[in-house]
Order: C-alpha cells, then structure tokens, then sequence
C-alpha cells in the first residue's frame, strides 16, 4: 500500500493519463506510474467513487474494463493534467541549472535535457513574468573550465586558473591546490589551497575564466583545512566594518544571498539590513549596482561616498566624451 502523500497526487495525474490512452492494460498504467497493478487496481476503485457535488449517476467518474484494460468513460471535468506554478516551475529551474553546471554529476546531459523539457513547459508560465535564474551578476559556468577544474581535482593535480575577483574588480593568475567541489545558495565552487594568497580559498567556477591541469600533484599544507560552510561562502570576521542598509523588494536578494547581522521586514515592503564587509570598494560598487533599489543609513559618510559617486555617473553619462 502506498502511502497518501504518494497516492493523492497518482490520483490526480491518472484521470488525464487515462483519457489519452484509452483501453491501455493496467500493466503499462503500473509501469509508468511506478507500482504494482493491484496498487493501480484499488485506484481505480477510489476514482469510481469520486465526482462532482451531487455523486449521483452522472457525477461521479466512470470507467470501463475490458479484461485487463481500462477506459476512462466520463472524466468528470479531470482531463487537464496538474500544472506547476510559476514559483514551482521557477524553483525547479534554478535547481536544475545548479546541478547542469555542477562538476561531477554523474549524468550532466540528463539533467539539461530534463531542464529544455521543464523550460519548454512552462513557456507560457515565462511570458507572464517568471524570472529564472539567481538576482545576482553570475553568469554559465564554461563547460571547458568546469571539465578541467573537475578533472584536477578528480585526479589530485594542481592547476592554474585565471580567476575573476568581484570583491576588488580584477583579475588574477594563480596556482592552487584543488580539495574538493561544492555547490553553496546555488553556485558552484572549487576549494583549494591558493598558493598565491596562502591560505585555503572558495573560488567561484563562473569567474574562472581560464583553467590549466599542471603536471605535478597538489601540495596542500597540513594546516589546509575544509570551510564550514553551513553558514555560507561568506563569513565576516567580527572586527570588520558594517554597514546599515535599506533594501527595496527587488533587491532582497541581497539579504539572502550575503551574511547578515541583523534584518527587520519594515510597513512598506523594504527591508532594513546590517552587513559587515571586508572590502570598501566592493560595498560602494554593491550599492551602486542596486540602481537605487538599496540606500544605505549609516555610516552617513559612506553613504555621501556612494552618493557622490552615482552623482559622478550621471554627470558623465549626460556628457558623454566625443571621439
């Protein structure tokens, strides 16, 4: 007997399963469904008992046998399959584009071709506003760099990447040392010992832009430890500077996506955020980013920076330089 929280939704898919497939054996019916045909059986004889207000003749959904087939004779208004919703499809989306782009699934093509699939279903769910995809500035993971990351660390060799850093806006050479592959809030991540900075470092695979497996084996330090990374990819230290944030709905993200100390729901919809940072420029260029769907409160000097700086863009871009 299977379970109710298996059943309920079998009931539901099966009337339209049925009704396209009129005088199917209730063998194939087991087989796609994924239980046994005495299973199929008892369903059926629930269905015969469901129907619409008044469960009188003519209500209540009617089915034909014929020896081992079946026949949907009067669907009572069940012909249109479960639909997901928008949130449902846009969930199953982000979860399926993760694990396309993860290094190390076992069947990356099946996964994508079930994504086209999901996709091409919810076509329709997509033009009337469901966005897909992460609110922030990733980008597809190269299936080049993702193969050859994936390579080094599956055969324990160092490698040379070219990595991106969005916290200082530069781009860097280096030589690590791979530990393993992990996917945090969506993202895919190389740990490894960074020989350059000396010290065990998260590097996101969509910022590699280039990767190299080296001919010689990694070389960790005993003190190269794996990151806890149950609270995320970014862990502030106590000492570091924070600032106080009001962020608009569409730029919420930011709360989610980065550790926070402190957040309150405020009457109109916003949210009011204290996030510690490391780096000053990357907070200004944060802000500026949010297009003004964040402001900052405090501290007021940084929010004057931040200010003057959007001040500087509008100046230039009303006086563009001529060639």
């Amino acid at each position: 007997m299977s379970s109710t929280s298996e059943r309920l939704p079998r009931l539901l898919a099966m009337i339209p399963y049925l009704v396209n497939r009129p005088g199917i054996e209730v063998t194939e019916v087991a087989a796609d469904f994924g239980v046994n045909a005495q299973q199929i059986r008892r369903d059926l004889e629930l269905l015969w008992m469901c129907g619409l207000p008044g469960y009188g003749p003519g209500d209540l959904i009617d089915l034909s046998f014929s020896g081992d087939t079946v026949t949907v004779v009067y669907d009572a208004g069940m012909r249109r399959p479960l639909r997901l919703t928008g949130q449902e499809a846009t969930s199953l989306q982000v979860a399926l584009r993760a694990l396309s782009e993860t290094p190390g699934i076992a069947d990356t093509d099946a996964v994508r071709r079930a994504l086209v699939k999901v996709e091409n279903a919810v076509g329709a769910a997509r033009r009337q506003g469901v966005v897909v995809g992460l609110a922030d500035e990733s980008r597809p993971v190269s299936t080049e760099v993702g193969s050859t990351v994936e390579e080094g660390t599956r055969l324990g060799n160092a490698l040379h990447i070219r990595y991106y850093t969005a916290s200082r806006d530069e781009i860097t050479e280096r030589t690590v040392d791979p530990m393993r592959l992990v996917l945090v809030q969506g993202h895919s991540y190389l740990e490894a010992w960074c020989r350059r900075a000396g010290g065990v470092r998260l590097f996101r695979l969509d910022r590699i832009d280039d990767a190299e497996v080296l001919d010689e084996p990694t070389r960790p330090p005993a003190e190269a430890t794996s990151t806890d990374l149950s609270g995320g990819p970014f862990r502030p230290a106590e000492p570091q500077p924070s600032v106080e944030l009001v962020l608009r709905p569409e730029a919420r993200w930011v709360a989610e996506y980065y550790a926070v100390d402190e957040l309150t729901d405020l009457p109109d919809g916003s949210t009011r955020v204290r996030l510690r940072y490391s780096d000053h420029a990357w907070l200004v260029r944060l802000v500026l980013g949010l297009g003004g769907g964040g402001r900052i409160l405090a501290p007021a000097e940084l929010a004057t920076e931040v200010r003057q700086r959007a001040d500087e863009a509008l100046e230039r871009s009303l006086h563009p330089l001529s060639t």
